[in-house]
C-alpha cells in the first residue's frame, strides 16, 4: 500500500467545484464542507483534510460558465490525525508552510456538460508554484428558494509538479495524490 502525501489538495485541492459568475455571491457551509486527500506510500495511505480554509463563489444557476470559485486554504491546517507526520508535512522537505502559508485554487473555466456535470479548470498554487488543473465535478444540487448548493469532484495531481518531491529512503511517496471536495455552498450575507 502507498501513503499519498496530502499536498494540496486540494485542495485540492482544491478544488471547490461551484461555478462562478459575478451574479450572486456565496461562501462555503463550514459545516457541511470538506477538502480531502489520499497520498499513497508502500507501508500505508496517508488520508487527511485542511481544517481551516475559505471559499469564495459567484454562482449563476442559469449560466455556469459564468460562475467562478476562488478557494484559500491554510496550509498549517493540514490534517492526518498523526501528530509527527502533520509536523513534517509542514516542514521543507513538503509544504514548506512557513514560506508557503497559503495554497489557493482560482478557476479560470467553468465548462457545463451533461447532466449535472462540470469540468471546473483554474490555477492551483502549492509552495509558490502554480498548475493550471481541471477538476471533473458534479453540482449535487441548487435550491433557488434556500439560495443553497453543493457541488462534489475529484481529481489527481502530481505532487512533484508542486515542488513537493521529498522522497524518504523507506516508505516511498507515489508521486500521485488524489484530491476530493465536497462544498455546500450557501449566500452571502
Amino acid at each position: 500500500m502507498s501513503h499519498r502525501m496530502p499536498a494540496l489538495a486540494l485542495v485540492l485541492i482544491a478544488i471547490v467545484a461551484v461555478p462562478a459568475s459575478a451574479q450572486k455571491a456565496y461562501v462555503r457551509d463550514v459545516a457541511h464542507s470538506q477538502i480531502n486527500f489520499v497520498a499513497e506510500s508502500q507501508l500505508v495511505d496517508a488520508h487527511g483534510t485542511f481544517d481551516q480554509w475559505d471559499a469564495e463563489i459567484a454562482f449563476d444557476p442559469t449560466n455556469l460558465s459564468a460562475s467562478s470559485v476562488l478557494i484559500t486554504i491554510d496550509a498549517k491546517s493540514i490534517n492526518t490525525r498523526i501528530e509527527r507526520r502533520d509536523t513534517h508535512l509542514k516542514s521543507n522537505d513538503f509544504f514548506a508552510t512557513d514560506s508557503f502559508p497559503a495554497i489557493t485554487f482560482k478557476s479560470t473555466i467553468v465548462n457545463p456538460l451533461a447532466d449535472d456535470r462540470v469540468n471546473i479548470t483554474g490555477d492551483l498554487t502549492i509552495r509558490g508554484r502554480t498548475k493550471t488543473i481541471t477538476i471533473p465535478s458534479r453540482l449535487v444540487f441548487y435550491d433557488a428558494a434556500r439560495d443553497a448548493g453543493r457541488v462534489k469532484g475529484e481529481t489527481t495531481i502530481l505532487r512533484t509538479d508542486f515542488g513537493v518531491d521529498y522522497q524518504p529512503a523507506v516508505n516511498r511517496i507515489q508521486p500521485e495524490i488524489e484530491i476530493q471536495f465536497d462544498i455546500s455552498f450557501v449566500a452571502k450575507k
